[in-house]
């Protein structure tokens, strides 16, 4: 039966705390919510995800990607296809963006499911990300959250997807328009009665209905709720048992958009037992459910999201929030204006998206990036092997620290990197703590935005300190 082969989760290593918030607009705010780096947006934590979803699976067996945001990068351009790159995946794949609706990655789901049921691929890599800005001193300020999370959805899988029930609704409640950057809504209670509880209502129930399942038969229920109050509300309309419901990770993540619902899904499968049946529910523009069953051993990669709920740095201020979301304007110093060009990123788009090295056939060094000779015993090109280097693991060799550099999460942090098979990898240093950089300690490389040049977002590989 079709259904999820592998997942994987990713939350971004900042915090910030209802403590930070009150400081500056006052309140009763509390918890703490993901906030993705000044280097990653809903594309590079999509990449995070699916590479924790891929880890142990051979690429080659990928034959599409779905990704779905509300917070793509681009307007006109497709974030798949980049996130593809990065990935290393086949050239001959199907790729597809899913937007503008908080169900668009549920919806992929379907689509992934059917594309694999009819036979025309064998395995869809599903990823649904978002990286959405709340507007300053209001309450979704702490309800807000970035991350991401990636299905892989194939046949013969061990958590199967039974069956789904899908309704739409031209309901408006959250929307943004073509050149806002903060989104808007209407009021509450409003939307709780006549837009959320009705619709998921609907479609959970009658999905139960068809498979013959009373909300008893439920191990785990998983399902979008705007904040922690709708949540407790929609579990209560359910008839759930407190047992039955998932942690929706509020108070520690926040909601994550169009990764929300899954990211819920992806906390009850690290601690699922086989023969344990699901409820996945999602709201926007109607309402999407799915019945999930645990017929065999779950492929989780390490846990992720709880890895990640563990491995956090808290915001020490607001300021460096407002910098990272650039929800204001700061002084712009045209010495250090950003450069980007097409044409040289084209040429160099193995390396520079695909993170491929080369392995001299002659001495059996490994370089990066790319070049016509071998550094070492100046082989040709003829001798010189592609090999992927962003699954390497590494060790800190060196690194050095400038503090005047005009980087918007100073100071920037220069540092060289020894892989596992040889290669010394340079690069910005990332995600990290100045005061507990030390050399020799474990790195790892990860997909990030450099710079905006030309409107052109340009993404490179980064190191980072393992999580």
């Amino acid at each position: 039966m079709e259904g999820i082969v592998s997942y994987g989760a990713y939350i971004p290593i900042y915090r910030l705390s209802g403590e930070i918030v009150r400081q500056v607009w006052g309140g009763g705010t509390r918890g703490e919510r993901a906030v993705a780096n000044a280097d990653e947006d809903s594309l590079t934590m999509g990449v995070e995800a699916a590479r924790v979803c891929l880890q142990g699976i051979d690429k080659c067996t990928v034959d599409a990607l779905y990704f779905a945001s509300t917070t793509a990068p681009y307007k006109e351009k497709q974030s798949a296809s980049i996130i593809a790159a990065a990935l290393d995946l086949r050239e001959d794949i199907v790729t597809a963006d899913f937007s503008d609706s908080l169900r668009s990655a549920t919806t992929a789901l379907r689509l992934a499911l059917d594309s694999v049921k009819s036979g025309s691929v064998n395995r869809v890599l599903l990823i649904g990300s978002d990286c959405r800005i709340p507007p300053p001193n209001s309450d979704l300020e702490l309800v807000f959250g970035d991350g991401a999370v990636a299905l892989l959805i194939g046949r013969d899988a061990s958590i199967q997807i039974e069956g789904s029930f899908h309704t739409s609704s031209e309901f408006v409640d959250i929307w943004r328009l073509e050149y806002d950057k903060l989104p808007k809504r209407w009021e509450d209670r409003f939307v709780a009665e006549q837009g959320y509880l009705p619709h998921m209502q609907k479609a959970i129930f009658a999905l139960l209905r068809a498979h013959n399942l009373a909300v008893k038969d439920i191990a785990k229920a998983c399902f979008y709720a705007h904040d922690a109050r709708g949540h407790r509300n929609m579990a209560r309309v359910l008839g759930l048992d407190i047992t039955q419901v998932q942690e929706p990770l509020f108070d520690k993540v926040g909601n994550t958009g169009v990764a929300f619902a899954l990211m819920i899904l992806a906390g009850a499968l690290e601690e699922a037992k086989i023969g344990d049946r699901m409820l996945l529910a999602n709201y926007g523009d109607g309402a999407d459910a799915y019945v999930i069953r645990v017929a065999g051993e779950v492929r989780g990669n390490g846990g992720s999201v709880r890895r990640y709920l563990e491995s956090k740095m808290m915001l020490d201020n607001y300021g460096k929030y407002i910098k990272f979301r650039n929800l204001m304007e700061f002084e712009q110093t045209p010495e250090h204006t950003p450069r980007t060009s097409l044409s040289q990123i084209w040429r160099e788009r193995k390396w520079v998206y695909r993170c491929h090295g080369h392995k001299c056939q002659k001495c059996g060094k490994v370089q990066f990036p790319l070049q016509k000779y071998c550094m070492y015993c100046q082989a040709d090109e003829k001798l010189l092997e592609e090999v992927s280097l962003s699954d390497k693991k590494g060790t800190l060799f060196t690194f050095s620290i400038d503090e005047r550099a005009p980087v918007i999460d100073p100071p920037n942090v220069l540092a060289a990197v020894n892989l596992e098979g040889g290669c010394r990898f340079f690069s910005q240093m990332t995600d990290r703590h100045v005061k507990n950089i030390k050399v020799g300690m474990p790195m790892e490389l990860t997909f990030r935005r450099i710079h905006d040049a030309l409107g052109i977002h340009n993404y490179f590989w980064k190191c980072k300190p393992a999580r």
